[in-house]
């Protein structure tokens, strides 16, 4: 049992090594990086990409516009935000998507069975939007929205799964994480630009049933896509590690129990809150709504204790029982009836992803949370503000910043997402952390210059030609001031971003993703959005010039956990090539195998 035990932790370790260790023979360059883009995998992650960021888009950004246009108040409009709250809690239910199969369409696959069901239903759902009136059915509108949020949501969960279950040596983790972003962001151009421009002319309803047929048929061309085929998610596979739960040396079944019911109970209590809250918000008149401000920082930082630090502190105890043999099996032991039976499967669902994350990093665990909660902070936090900085405190008009934000900036997105797909199959995936962290820390100070009137990004233009360029193109020294800022944050973002998906997505095993990932991809979000409310009133008392500093001061801090995270994997590589080394040269020399 140790043996093995140590064998498979080698193996999870050899396969969670920088990308250009895991791909195939040879060293890493435009060869290889040409071939993971020609994979079926790689296109299919492309589209999943696009179905995820098509109806985020339009239920959360472009919606509102609508709405604006039909005269619906600004509180109204601003009680449709907590729609958002179904990616920020993706993670409760994302258990279930990891057992449950759906009936009739589990032969799809695993995986392939809830992207495609949802799929299908958010395009029926943008179908109907596409019917209403927003002014006069605002009641079902919300319905309709918070249903296709949460059905977004959860192929979100599922696509990140299939992402990590899917990779191999051709299409790398990287790989697959790089286009998605792609994808995502594609998506943004359609759902988000290219229906302002024919909403204009051809009116919302026209709109929001072209993207429903556009979602259509993404649902039909998943059909096709490849399944995870992985051992982890056969019944097989799962009615053996089920078997091992009672197995000596595992922790006792009354033991599990218990923590299994804390457990589930902390995290039914979430989701009632959660789902309360949604429904007393959109279904409430506007004088009886619940301060959404209140919940999101008192209530918000207590679901998050409830539902990842505390499951996480009790699955890290388990283990350390279970290391120390204490609170285990003395014997092999058998279920003796449908309670026992829901408990191990209700543990290997709930439980068993976090013990499994928790035991294999140790108290690495903590270096990975910390970099996990601060990577991306400065964007989540100051995304809230961009606009009123553009339009409030700059005055650019919303013409201008159209055209550096949506078209502009989103284009140096994609290239900074395509330029850290690149850099992975050269310099490696920390390596492509650590860059993207330190960008996206300095380009704050970009803006700092503009909040203090922009001279050297305005010398920055001049010097680089880049002012001639938009004026020849009908705009002036200002607009290309500010589009030189964004297009510097964006390509920092881009290749941050990507390099954040690819290390979530290596730092989960298989056959736990979808919960694993969830998890840690909403933890992403976690401290940007509490923060808010203290840098607003920051950006009150003192201005932007200060936030902006401090935002590049919080960003170092991600530099250096990435730093040490780097040093961290390269030591565990080492670690695990040196044990890997004497068991091949054993394998390889007969001689040895007779001594045995």
């Amino acid at each position: 049992m140790t043996q093995q035990t140590a064998g498979t932790q080698t193996a999870n370790v050899a396969d969670r090594e920088d990308s250009r260790d895991t791909g195939s023979p040879g060293k890493p360059g435009w060869r290889r990086l040409i071939r993971s883009l020609r994979n079926r995998k790689t296109a299919f992650m492309l589209l999943f990409g696009f179905a995820s960021g098509l109806p985020y888009t339009l239920l959360l950004s472009t919606l509102y516009a609508w709405m604006s246009d039909a005269r619906v108040d600004l509180e109204t409009v601003g009680v449709f935000s907590l729609i958002g709250l179904a990616f920020a809690f993706k993670f409760l239910w994302s258990p279930l998507l990891d057992r449950v199969n759906i009936p009739f369409v589990k032969r799809l696959g695993h995986r392939k069975q809830w992207i495609v069901v949802a799929q299908f239903s958010l395009a029926f759902i943008l179908a109907i939007v596409s019917t209403l009136d927003p002014a006069g059915a605002i009641g079902m509108l919300s319905l309709l929205a918070g249903t296709g949020a949460f059905a977004s949501a959860t192929q979100d969960v599922v696509m990140d799964a299939w992402r990590v279950d899917v990779a191999d040596e051709v299409a790398t983790i990287d790989i697959l994480s790089t286009v998605y972003q792609l994808g995502w962001r594609s998506a943004v151009l359609v759902g988000g630009a290219l229906a302002l421009f024919l909403a204009e002319r051809l009116g919302w309803p026209f709109v929001y049933a072209i993207m429903a047929g556009i979602m259509f048929c993404i649902a039909v061309a998943s059909l096709f896509a490849p399944e995870a085929g992985q051992s982890e998610t056969s019944l097989a596979t799962d009615a053996r590690h089920l078997a091992d739960l009672r197995m000596a040396g595992q922790i006792r079944p009354q033991v599990r129990g218990w923590a299994l019911a804390f457990v589930a109970a902390l995290w039914a209590w979430a989701l009632i809150t959660v789902g309360v809250f949604m429904v007393r918000s959109l279904g409430s008149d506007p004088s009886f709504r619940p301060d959404s401000v209140a919940f999101v920082t008192q209530t918000g930082p207590v679901i998050v204790i409830a539902t990842v630090i505390i499951p996480a502190a009790i699955a890290g105890w388990l283990e350390a029982m279970r290391r120390r043999g204490r609170h285990i099996l003395q014997e092999d032991s058998r279920s003796t009836g449908t309670l026992d039976s829901l408990v191990d499967h209700g543990y290997r669902a709930l439980i068993l992803p976090l013990t499994e994350f928790v035991g294999r990093l140790g108290w690495a665990v903590v270096l990975v949370l910390a970099l996990v909660l601060s990577y991306r902070i400065t964007d989540t936090i100051w995304g809230s503000f961009a606009y009123p900085f553009y339009l409030g405190e700059l005055q650019y008009t919303k013409d201008e910043v159209a055209i550096a934000s949506k078209f502009f900036g989103v284009g140096a997105l994609m290239l900074g997402i395509a330029l850290g797909g690149a850099l992975f199959t050269f310099i490696g995936r920390m390596a492509v952390m650590t860059i993207g962290a330190a960008a996206a820390a300095a380009t704050n100070l970009l803006y700092a210059d503009l909040s203090l009137g922009g001279h050297v990004m305005q010398a920055a233009a001049h010097l680089s030609g880049f002012a001639w360029l938009v004026e020849q193109l009908g705009g002036d020294a200002r607009l290309a001031r500010l589009m030189l800022a964004i297009g510097g944050e964006n390509i920092a973002g881009g290749i941050a971003g990507a390099a954040l998906v690819a290390y979530l997505s290596s730092i989960t095993a298989k056959g736990y993703s979808a919960v694993q990932y969830a998890l840690l991809s909403s933890l992403t979000f976690l401290v940007g959005t509490l923060g808010r409310g203290a840098l607003g009133r920051m950006i009150e008392e003192q201005g932007y010039y200060p936030v902006f500093l401090l935002t590049t001061g919080i960003g170092l801090l991600a530099v250096v956990l990435c730093v040490l995270e780097w040093i961290r994997t390269a030591r565990q590589s080492r670690v695990a090539r040196q044990e890997a080394s004497p068991a091949a040269s054993e394998a390889a020399d007969p001689s040895m195998v007779s001594q045995v």
